[in-house]
């Protein structure tokens, strides 16, 4: 679409010269991608939002492995082993070996595929805490979270517009998710509720309104039917299937613990 900053730009220069056509070609620009944006059927566009989903998943989730300095054979097994419980598998799962070497690779810059992710995705905000909730979670499977890794998804956090502080509330958020979900029968009652609380986002003290508010809003960012709908690609919303689970035994606990 260029259209518009051609016409924009030769109007205006007819008009106030030099000056003219500059300003033309700015407004032509904006008007280009409005209707970049309008001519785009609703399937091309979640097509292109799942694509893009995809490549910065499994760039960033190299880049992550590689945040150590090298990516060993442990990691590689990590992560075959993550594709195949995502159900990844034939040309999506070439395409993902791909992406996690691209993103692995020396010289790797994850501005690119951030701002990639950013273009393809404006408009739909709730899809950078999708992706950073997905890239938490695999880091925390083998579990444990390395300083390296730490401060790689900090960084990637950075790039998807969050403040440091909303990065450690989401990264202990999904902590205490995976820490509910393989608790050992023999921990501790008050240290298990403890990560319940915080796997629903939720305090202590909280009242029952202000549980069920936490409870619902944690259910909805990660149901199945809405991730799809806003361009999660389906083997990725496995994961977020996975973590309603666990917010809803964390949820029902709580509830049990309460007179």
């Amino acid at each position: 679409m260029f259209l518009g900053k051609f016409l924009g730009g030769i109007l205006g220069f007819a008009l106030f010269g030099p000056l003219g056509a500059l300003a033309g070609f700015i407004f032509g620009h904006w008007y280009d991608r409005s209707q970049r944006s309008f001519l785009y059927r609703p399937a091309e566009r979640l097509a292109e939002i799942q694509a893009a989903f995809f490549q910065a998943s499994f760039e960033l989730m190299g880049h992550v492995a590689k945040a150590d300095g090298r990516v060993n054979e442990d990691e590689i097994a990590h992560t075959e082993a993550q594709m195949r419980r995502l159900g990844i598998s034939g040309e999506d799962r070439d395409e993902a070996i791909a992406h996690f070497k691209r993103g692995s690779s020396p010289g790797f810059d994850p501005a690119e595929t951030l701002a990639a992710f950013n273009e393809a995705c404006r408009g739909r905000p709730s899809l950078a805490q999708n992706l950073l909730s997905f890239l938490i979670t695999l880091a925390l499977a083998d579990g444990s979270l390395h300083q390296a890794e730490a401060q790689t998804l900090g960084s990637i956090a950075q790039g998807l517009g969050y403040s440091q502080a909303a990065f450690q509330a989401l990264l202990r958020m999904l902590e205490a998710q995976q820490r509910f979900q393989s608790s050992a029968r023999a921990r501790p009652q008050r240290s298990k509720l403890a990560d319940a609380y915080a796997a629903l986002g939720a305090a202590p003290s909280c009242t029952d309104r202000e549980l069920k508010r936490a409870y619902r809003r944690q259910m909805s960012a990660n149901h199945p039917d809405k991730l799809i709908a806003k361009g999660v690609p389906e083997h990725l919303v496995k994961q977020a299937t996975q973590r309603s689970q666990e917010i809803q035994a964390a949820y029902e606990l709580i509830r049990a613990s309460r007179p």
